[in-house]
């Protein structure tokens, strides 16, 4: 049986397939090099309404499509061989369900086939799990960086959609959502990556197997998690991050067992 370790992780990134300002082969580079365990790249599929706009205004829409989603699929799984080839990087297949008419985001995790943004949410949740997928609630309440909240239905829903989330961002880049903290959902966190500086945010660990299915199960099940919040520091790159993360965050722990 593989030892559980803390990974360091984020499951909430985007590339220039859909609004990220980086392509692939580079995000995968940035995050390996920093020593990374696990990613996942979670583009845009946008609802028709939003994608309308756009076209009305003679923009190309920042979408990964229905019809091309299994080139992006191909192009995902051929920059993970390559990820863990080179850094022993875990690099999962996902996508940001984003229904800006309806007012709200979720992420799939691991997903296999295309989700459909213009499903009530529940519906969505539902076909994710059908793949063998995770949902998470992304940025689900206030930012600072935003005056507006744009995507408030899953908060002014949450009751109805708590359990029916695998978890709950917490956290989401440099914000941290106390009020969605409090109600103790199944909880974890994103850097909503979309450029080089937000690699510096907060992240979750999480103790587990190296491998998809043990990430999954430990998000779901969300015994061994942990926040935290990546900064520039005066380390070497690579694995010391990963170590300097898991060793403040026993340190904590053990603290806390003799208190």
């Amino acid at each position: 049986m593989e030892q559980e370790n803390w990974l360091l992780c984020d499951f909430h990134i985007h590339t220039n397939m859909s609004d990220g300002h980086m392509d692939l082969s580079d995000v995968i580079d940035l995050y390996g090099q920093k020593g990374f365990d696990v990613i996942c790249i979670t583009d845009h599929a946008y609802d028709k309404h939003t994608i309308k706009i756009w076209e009305d205004n003679n923009e190309i829409p920042p979408t990964v499509w229905k019809d091309t989603f299994s080139d992006y699929l191909h192009k995902i799984w051929d920059e993970a061989k390559r990820a863990w080839k080179e850094y022993r990087m875990i690099v999962i297949p996902g996508l940001e369900i984003s229904n800006n008419h309806d007012l709200f985001h979720l992420l799939a995790i691991d997903v296999k086939e295309f989700v459909d943004p213009n499903q009530k949410v529940e519906d969505i949740i539902r076909d994710i799990h059908s793949q063998d997928a995770i949902a998470i609630a992304c940025h689900p309440h206030l930012k600072d960086s935003e005056p507006e909240m744009p995507f408030i239905h899953l908060w002014n829903e949450h009751e109805k959609y708590a359990t029916m989330f695998d978890a709950w961002e917490v956290a989401n880049r440099d914000d941290l959502f106390n009020v969605v903290g409090l109600k103790k959902f199944n909880y974890i966190a994103g850097s909503d990556f979309h450029e080089l500086r937000h690699v510096y945010s907060w992240k979750p660990l999480i103790k587990s197997e190296k491998n998809t299915e043990a990430v999954k199960e430990a998000i779901t099940l969300n015994q061994n998690v942990a926040l935290y919040l990546l900064r520039r520091k005066p380390v070497d790159a690579g694995t010391s991050l990963r170590k300097n993360a898991a060793s403040e965050l026993e340190k904590s722990l053990e603290q806390d067992t003799l208190s």
